[in-house]
């Protein structure tokens, strides 16, 4: 998932901005495979572009990243969903008022999605959707954004709108946005939370959290993120043998499961986890289903 930033998780790739709605001054691309203004005290409310970051991949300033346009051509031929996804846990970002989300909503359906502009950051690609990786600033606005980007796949093209919640419910920052029921894709992040995740070879709490997710947040599928490795920092981290033998049989027949959401496809690279668990077959296990749906 890549985050753009304003400078101010279906298979899916995740490009992303941060910093959003911004009335002067300042304003990410990680990666995530499936089924991954800011306030002055200023009189005068002035949008400012979304900045972006593609993690070293490229360099937007440059117009370094119109190359990518093939990369999300080549995924879409594949039927790979690509994600622009807002935020992210670093940084600083918000949105300052209901003109701000209009704003920023213009300005992601021209550049990004299929609206049309002189200066398209990755090309004349059309993304799919975006991603809501809303971790601080203000709870404001993003569910106004989100109706808003919506509306514009009454313009002819799906706009597809994707989340990535923390796991305590409801969500510290998108609990209001999260409850227009407008989202199709939620991957809540079970990890770095212990009171939600699992924890000491327990999966008891995370099992408790997915129930309380799926049955009251309205979305199309629900996808169970996890770290890809031990490696990573942070807490949370849940073993392929565990998610395939204590969380899987429990989630999987359900019709709002939609798969696996791992962070980060760095770390997946190197600990083979989606590799793991791909085509694992649950036949012997409860339920007697011929194979997961879980993918990366």
């Amino acid at each position: 998932m890549h985050h753009l930033q304003r400078r101010h998780r279906q298979h899916r790739c995740l490009l992303g901005p941060k910093r959003l709605g911004r009335l002067s001054g300042r304003s990410m691309l990680d990666r995530k495979l499936r089924h991954r203004g800011y306030r002055f005290p200023l009189p005068v409310w002035q949008f400012q572009t979304p900045g972006l970051n593609l993690a070293g991949h490229c360099d937007p300033a440059s117009g370094g990243c119109v190359s990518i346009s093939n990369d999300i051509k080549a995924c879409h031929s594949q039927g790979i969903k690509v994600f622009l996804s807002l935020g992210g846990a670093s940084g600083s970002y918000t949105l300052v008022s209901t003109e701000d989300a209009q704003q920023v909503a213009d300005y992601l359906w021209n550049n990004f999605l299929g609206g049309s502009s002189s200066s398209r950051p990755l090309g004349d690609a059309v993304l799919d959707g975006i991603d809501f990786d809303i971790e601080g600033g203000t709870t404001q606005y993003w569910d106004e954004l989100a109706q808003m980007l919506s509306d514009y796949s009454q313009e002819g093209q799906k706009v597809y709108l994707s989340a990535a919640p923390q796991c305590p419910y409801p969500d510290a920052w998108m609990g209001k946005a999260l409850a227009t029921g407008l989202f199709d894709y939620v991957w809540v992040q079970f990890y770095n939370n212990p009171p939600c995740q699992y924890y000491s070879s327990n999966a008891v709490n995370l099992l408790s959290s997915w129930n309380q997710w799926t049955s009251n947040v309205t979305a199309t599928k629900f996808f169970v993120g996890l770290l890809a490795s031990p490696d990573i920092a942070g807490s949370g981290y849940m073993p392929p043998d565990a998610l395939i033998f204590e969380v899987l049989p429990s989630i999987v027949y359900s019709n709002k499961y939609g798969g696996i959401m791992l962070w980060s496809r760095y770390y997946d690279l190197l600990s083979g986890y989606s590799s793991i668990i791909r085509h694992v077959n649950l036949v012997s296990l409860p339920g007697n289903t011929s194979a997961i749906k879980a993918s990366v």
